[in-house]
């Protein structure tokens, strides 16, 4: 591995554990543990996401202005992001559980955001350091990183039952460790933010190319949203194989994540856009199979889980690179650009709880009680696999009529990929 870009890959691990499986394991700890109801968690969800429409561009700002002191704030926030970890999943809720659900989930997430957006904007300020297609091979050491996080995150709960009658409670405290342990591998890497670059997220929304990336990369990111929302509830109810999440998710991520430094090869060989036209593809193509599954297609859906994770090693990877390759004709670190593109990400998670959970309970999937009707199955189908695929089709389409000026093919490769 790349030494100088080693620390990126591991403080990405951790921060992407914060991420994408807290939206997987909290909802349905919550139901599990206090029998929270859906629509109550999906309006939490939702809120949150409301506040990111002010609270992202404002931390994008604030990123910018810190100057020196970035690295302090940094580490802060790091510790709150922990002690938040800590208090959703460690600690039995002191007032009603749907409040300590949104105040822990508030906190967690806004320390996620401002580190996000830090990280992404320190990205593209060290791009400019690795000389050629810098931003691609970043984002493949930085991606991969992501996805080791998300895998070990999204297994660790399960394989911790082995441990622990509490694997929750361990997890969240293995989760503290390991953020200090990215902190102090990050801590050369901060570098203080040029006070003269642009104001506001008005460039970015003004910019033709950004403005349709941004879009692109909130539809692109809808598919995931519903999935991953409505995952553990497809596996235990339609396909009636209750223990099997864990394997699955592993199986996903695994994928996506081995998968990463191929599509950034394939990137660098042949062109971002058209790399990432056909890992769309490939998803579209593989993700159809889940309509037509009935209780006890384990292994039609493992392959599913397969070829979609591979598909979204190309998402994770390329779009981020498409985004800050653009961005850095702005500004560069485009702090503020990332503040979008943090919001556009987090939105279509809880757009997804906002809508599809209610729409669940309304159809007659109550799992807390045990109640989960014929129709409630099939809505539970509709909304995990036929949704999804229209929304990546309209991404791909509009991915495909988005001029892109292909990445130029290097000399070489040797190096360039962890």
């Amino acid at each position: 591995m790349k030494a100088s870009l080693a620390p990126f890959a591991i403080f990405a691990a951790v921060l992407a554990a914060a991420g994408l499986p807290i939206y997987i394991h909290a909802p349905k700890f919550f139901v599990d543990s206090y029998g929270v109801g859906l629509a109550g968690l999906g309006a939490v969800l939702f809120g949150l996401r409301l506040l990111d429409v002010v609270q992202d561009p404002a931390l994008g700002w604030l990123s910018r202005r810190l100057g020196s002191y970035r690295a302090t704030a940094v580490a802060i926030a790091a510790a709150l992001m922990a002690i938040a970890m800590i208090g959703l999943f460690a600690v039995t809720p002191p007032m009603a559980p749907l409040a300590w659900f949104a105040l822990t989930l508030t906190l967690l997430f806004s320390a996620f955001s401002f580190l996000t957006i830090c990280f992404y904007a320190q990205g593209v300020a060290k791009a400019r350091t690795l000389g050629e297609n810098g931003h691609v091979r970043l984002a493949g050491w930085r991606e991969t990183g992501a996805l080791v996080g998300i895998c070990i995150a999204s297994i660790a709960p399960v394989v911790l039952t082995t441990l622990t009658t509490a694997p929750f409670a361990l997890f969240a405290a293995v989760f503290a460790v390991a953020t200090l342990a990215a902190v102090f591998a990050m801590r050369t890497e901060w570098q203080a933010p040029s006070p003269d670059q642009n104001t506001g997220i008005k460039p970015y929304l003004e910019n033709p190319l950004t403005r349709r990336l941004l879009i692109i990369a909130l539809l692109n990111a809808m598919p995931v949203a519903v999935t991953s929302t409505l995952f553990l509830f497809f596996v235990e109810h339609r396909l009636a194989a209750p223990g099997w999440e864990g394997p699955l998710l592993l199986l996903f991520f695994i994928a996506a994540a081995l998968s990463a430094p191929v599509w950034t090869r394939a990137a660098l060989a042949f062109g971002a856009k058209s790399t990432l036209l056909s890992g769309m593809i490939l998803a579209i193509i593989a993700f159809t199979g889940a309509v037509f599954l009935e209780a006890g297609d384990l292994v039609p859906f493992a392959l599913i889980c397969l070829a979609s994770g591979i598909a979204l090693g190309a998402d994770m990877t390329l779009l981020p690179a498409l985004f800050a390759e653009a961005s850095a004709s702005i500004a560069s670190e485009a702090a503020e650009g990332f503040g979008l593109w943090s919001f556009a990400s987090k939105f279509s998670l809880a757009f997804a709880a906002i809508v599809f959970l209610p729409l669940l309970e309304r159809s007659g999937f109550n799992p807390g009680t045990g109640n989960v009707t014929p129709s409630a199955l099939s809505a539970l189908t509709y909304f995990y696999a036929i949704i999804p695929l229209g929304l990546k089709l309209v991404a791909l389409v509009l991915l495909a009529l988005t001029p892109l000026a292909k990445m130029a093919k290097p000399a070489h490769l040797k190096g360039a990929h962890p």
